[in-house]
C-alpha cells in the first residue's frame, strides 16, 4: 500500500470543529476497491433476499451455484478489511483538526451505529451496526497500542474464526489487520506475488470445500473449509482489483464514484432490491438477479459521478461527517470538478 495514488480533494475547504487543515488527499486505490466491494455485495444481497423468498419452492441452479460458490462470503472481508484501514486513515487525518482525534473517531462510530439501526428496520442482515459495534469495542482501545499488537490480535482473531467457522469472528479479526496493514505499509512489489499466492490458495481451499460438501463422511468440517476459501478468495478478489484499477484508468473510473459514496450506496441497494423483489422471485433462473444488480448500479455509477463533480462527499457521508464533528461542513464545490480519463479531479 505503499506510494499509492492520491488526487485531490478540492477545493481546500476546512471542516474541522477547529478550522484546521483541509481533507488530506483521497487514496483512489481504496475508492476503487471500496467500489468493486460495492458491487459484488449488491449482487450478493440481491440474491440473498431472492433465494430467502424462495428456498421452498425453487431449487438452486447454475446461477445460484455460481454465487455461491464464487461471490457469496466474498466481500464481507473486503469491506471488513477496508473498515480497520479507514479507521486509521481517520484518525491520522483526525490528529491534524483536533486535540481529541479519538473523540472524534468515537462520535463517527456512534453516527454509523444510528445508521446501521435505522437500516436494520429494513434489512435485519445488515452489518453497520455490528462494524460500529466491533470499532468502539476493539479498535479503539487498539488505536492506543504498537503497531504489532493490532496485527497479532487480527492473526488471532482469524485464525480463531476458522477454527470455530465464525463469520462474525472473522470481522473482527480483520479490522485489526485492516490497521496493521497501513501502519506497516507493505511495498507494491508484494502486490504481484500476494495475488498469485492468494489466487493459488483459494483454488485449493474451494476445491477441498466441494469434495468435503460432497463426501458421505467427510473427516474435516467442510463450512470450516468454506470459510478459508472464502478468506482466500477475498484476498485474490482485493489484490486483483487493486491491480486491474492501476492497471486500467477505464475501470479505475468506474470503481472510485461507487466507492466514494459507499455508504450512501450501501444503504439505497436495500430499497432497490426490496422493491422489485416480487418480480425477482418471478424468476426461478435468477438471471434476473445479476441484470438488476448490474442495472442498480449502473444508476448509483450515473448519480455518483454527476453529484460528484459538484459536491466533495456523498450525500449520506456528508451527513455523516457533519454528525460526526456537530457542524454543518461545507459540500458544494464552487467550481464543478472536470473529470479526466482516470476518473480523478
Amino acid at each position: 500500500m505503499a506510494e499509492p495514488r492520491r488526487v485531490p480533494d478540492t477545493p481546500p475547504v476546512p471542516d474541522s470543529p477547529t478550522g484546521g487543515p483541509p481533507p488530506r488527499p483521497r487514496v483512489r486505490e481504496l475508492d476503487a476497491l471500496r467500489g468493486f466491494a460495492i458491487c459484488g455485495i449488491m449482487v450478493v444481497n440481491t440474491w440473498q433476499f431472492v433465494r430467502a423468498a424462495t428456498w421452498s419452492t425453487h431449487e438452486g441452479g447454475p446461477v445460484d451455484d455460481v454465487i455461491g460458490t464464487l461471490l457469496q462470503g466474498r466481500f464481507y472481508p473486503i469491506f471488513s478489511l477496508l473498515f480497520g484501514m479507514s479507521f486509521v486513515l481517520f484518525l491520522d487525518s483526525a490528529r491534524e483538526r483536533t486535540e481529541h482525534p479519538r473523540l472524534a473517531l468515537f462520535m463517527r462510530l456512534v453516527v454509523l451505529a444510528c445508521f446501521g439501526l435505522l437500516h436494520q428496520t429494513v434489512n435485519e442482515g445488515e452489518v453497520l451496526l455490528p462494524y460500529a459495534a466491533f470499532g468502539l469495542v476493539l479498535l479503539l482501545p487498539l488505536s492506543y497500542l504498537p503497531r504489532w499488537v493490532a496485527l497479532a490480535a487480527g492473526l488471532a482473531g482469524v485464525a480463531a474464526a476458522v477454527a470455530l467457522v465464525d463469520a462474525w469472528l472473522l470481522i473482527a479479526g480483520l479490522f485489526p489487520v485492516g490497521m496493521a496493514l497501513v501502519r506497516y505499509r507493505p511495498a507494491p512489489r508484494l502486490l504481484v506475488p500476494s495475488f498469485a499466492a492468494a489466487a493459488v490458495l483459494a483454488a485449493a481451499a474451494l476445491w477441498l470445500h466441494l469434495e468435503l460438501r460432497d463426501a458421505l463422511d467427510p473427516g474435516i468440517d467442510p463450512y470450516a473449509a468454506g470459510l478459508v476459501a472464502a478468506l482466500f478468495g477475498a484476498a485474490a478478489y482485493a489484490l486483483g482489483a487493486v491491480l486491474v484499477a492501476r492497471a486500467s484508468h477505464t475501470v479505475s473510473a468506474v470503481l472510485e464514484p461507487l466507492g466514494r459514496m459507499a455508504l450512501t450506496n450501501y444503504l439505497t441497494s436495500t430499497p432497490f432490491i426490496l422493491a422489485a423483489l416480487p418480480l425477482l422471485t418471478r424468476d426461478t433462473t435468477h438471471l434476473s438477479v445479476v441484470g438488476y444488480a448490474a442495472a442498480v448500479l449502473a444508476v448509483q455509477f450515473a448519480f455518483g459521478r454527476w453529484w460528484l463533480r459538484t459536491h466533495r462527499y456523498g450525500p449520506l457521508e456528508w451527513i455523516w461527517r457533519c454528525a460526526t464533528w456537530w457542524r454543518i461542513t461545507p459540500n458544494r464545490r464552487p467550481d464543478p470538478v472536470r473529470y479526466g480519463p482516470a476518473g480523478g479531479e
